[in-house]
């Protein structure tokens, strides 16, 4: 159970109200983790845009994209988290193998020298905050810098998706 109270639309500030009406027109559904955000409208505001900015108006590739954030769930332990971006995962284009072996790539065979470099720096990044010279210049023979950058992003960005649902507890919507 959450520890803050999840808001529902009627009980929201208006810039909140906004926002889950586009999630709600979109989705058809208002996630719970917007919900506890909600008591700071700004937050909840500005969060989204960057989270959407991340998952839709990138360059980064999806899959790549949904290997890192699947990665800090595993290193966050974050149910919600996985449950979410494995489905996601798999509709972008990574295997259910993949899927499975995040939690311990580093032994498996399911994944290939661009998608190890990416493991690689979103466990750098994510445990030790900084990435070593050697996995940043591995980095840089595959991807352009807007790739980087926008990969670096979204590792901090899930990086705080995970503490916010952990710390405050909130449930996987049903």
């Amino acid at each position: 159970m959450a520890r803050i109270k999840l808001l529902e639309k009627n009980e929201v500030d208006p810039i909140a109200k906004e926002l889950f009406q586009k999630q709600e027109d979109s989705s058809g559904r208002i996630l719970n983790l917007f919900k506890a955000l909600a008591h700071s409208p700004r937050i909840v505001r500005d969060w989204s845009r960057l989270g959407t900015t991340l998952l839709r108006k990138g360059k980064l590739a999806d899959d790549l994209r949904e290997l890192a954030i699947i990665r800090v769930g595993e290193l966050a332990n974050s149910a919600y988290e996985l449950t979410a971006h494995r489905a996601i995962g798999l509709t972008a284009g990574l295997s259910q193998a993949q899927v499975n072996d995040v939690a311990n790539w580093q032994d498996s065979s399911h994944f290939n020298e661009v998608e190890q470099t990416v493991l690689k720096y979103t466990d750098e990044v994510a445990i030790d905050i900084r990435a070593s010279d050697e996995t940043f210049a591995d980095l840089r023979r595959h991807f352009s810098a807007q790739e980087i950058v926008e990969l670096t992003v979204c590792i901090g960005y899930y990086g705080m998706v995970v503490r916010a649902l952990e710390s405050l507890q909130v449930d996987l919507e049903e």
